[in-house]
């Protein structure tokens, strides 16, 4: 008896990590073959560039030039008519200017810390869209899991009903039951065939879903009593606070808010005096007959105040004062949003629970009922043909019943773990 649950236990645990690492491998290849992600990864890397730009304008700058000439003149007259000989030259020029701001209206710093910003909300952007990848790929994992549990069973259906046929053809040959009767599961046998070849289409299509959003082929099994080890809250308060957290939608909202920030700070800078300190050098050279060398050094400070630019200036501090106003209501409205989305979540979540208990007790009395009443009917104890229809009816609803609710239970799982923006590969086991 021991050695027989040892060995049952194995079985269960080999088969829960066999299926876990079905699970993560379709998340996996959803991550590696999502072209949207791919896009996201690059606009990541683009926006830490940004920060770099930013940061170069602190430097001073150093700019090198110089240019060399050949000249000729083969038509020198002087002043009484007489030709000259012909000349040539080779002028040459280099300089060196080395420019370093001292004061921009904080301009600068705040094109920086914006910049910076624009790096988190890149990853927040890419958080996100990692997230709702998991919760498509998921989706698609479980939802064909219920697709061939459907067409099992309804292929099952359709055998009870073809040995039924052949049984009551038999019974009605030795005038056991009547025509009706027989007629009666000839119907049935219709009906569940027709309800086969919806669930094959359904089937089709849902490998078709499967590899169009995960990318690699769908697997041929699946199972949907499989749930992944995932970190649920363990109240709906519990979960809000998350969200308010971590929830990269209201987080990306709260960065678009600090950006207009900057950006308003950006405007009120270009209304600011600006300094800067420059030194420059230059050399001229003049090879012809004679000589001629110039040498010329500058320091130089400068101050510009932008008095007036058409009204351009104070108009883009106004801009950039509603913008701010406009993201703070847009971060209102998404806080807002998030609460509610992770209320609805937790409760699809709690109600799920809630109905895989009873589907998963209904199909256990629907079998037990299923099977006495057929084993009463083959042996002639007063059961009629239609309680035997309605019998297996009840089993195959009771069946998918259940399905559906293993299904739905798996996925209000990933998608509430999204609601409050808790949904990572990592933590997926």
């Amino acid at each position: 008896m021991i050695k027989r649950f040892l060995v049952l236990l194995i079985f269960f645990l080999f088969s829960n990590k066999l299926y876990a690492e079905d699970l993560i491998k379709t998340l996996s290849d959803a991550f590696k073959n999502n072209s949207r992600l791919n896009a996201e990864r690059a606009s990541l890397e683009a926006s830490k560039q940004d920060v770099n730009i930013s940061r170069g304008e602190f430097l001073p700058s150093i700019t090198l030039s110089g240019d060399i000439a050949s000249q000729e003149d083969s038509k020198r007259i002087n002043q009484s008519g007489t030709k000259l000989g012909d000349t040539s030259s080779t002028p040459e020029s280099k300089s060196i200017l080395v420019e370093q701001k001292i004061f921009d209206g904080f301009t600068n710093y705040n094109t920086l810390e914006k910049s910076k910003l624009e790096l988190e909300h890149a990853k927040f952007e890419l958080n996100k869209l990692e997230q709702e990848v998991i919760l498509n790929a998921a989706k698609a994992y479980y939802n064909l899991g219920y697709n061939f549990k459907n067409s099992e069973f309804n292929e099952l259906n359709v055998e009870l009903f073809e040995r039924q046929v052949e049984s009551d053809r038999s019974r009605l040959e030795r005038g056991e039951i009547s025509l009706t009767d027989f007629a009666q599961s000839e119907s049935s046998l219709a009906g569940a065939q027709a309800k086969l070849i919806t669930a094959r289409n359904e089937l089709i299509s849902g490998k078709k879903n499967f590899q169009k959003i995960i990318g690699s082929k769908a697997p041929e099994e699946i199972d949907l009593g499989f749930f992944p080890n995932l970190a649920i809250p363990n109240t709906l308060s519990t979960a809000t606070a998350i969200a308010e957290q971590t929830n990269p939608r209201l987080n990306l909202a709260k960065l678009d808010l600090e950006i207009a920030k900057r950006e308003l700070f950006v405007a009120r800078g270009d209304l600011a005096p600006s300094a800067k300190l420059s030194y420059s050098r230059k050399e001229n050279k003049d090879f012809s007959t004679t000589v001629d060398e110039r040498e010329q050094e500058e320091v130089k400070a400068t101050l510009t105040w932008p008095i007036f630019k058409g009204g351009k200036n104070l108009s883009s501090v106004k801009k950039a004062k509603f913008k701010m106003e406009e993201k703070q209501l847009i971060l209102d409205d998404v806080l807002e949003q998030v609460q509610i989305d992770t209320a609805n979540a937790w409760t699809t979540y709690s109600a799920s629970k809630g109905i895989l208990d009873a589907t998963s007790a209904q199909l256990k009395a629907a079998e037990i009922a299923n099977e006495g009443i057929t084993l009463e009917y083959d042996t002639g104890n007063k059961r009629t043909t239609l309680e035997v229809i309605q019998s297996r009816t009840l089993l195959l609803d009771s069946r998918t019943s259940y399905a559906k609710a293993q299904k739905d239970f798996a996925i209000a799982q990933f998608n509430l773990l999204a609601s409050i923006g808790d949904l990572h590969l990592d933590n997926i086991k």
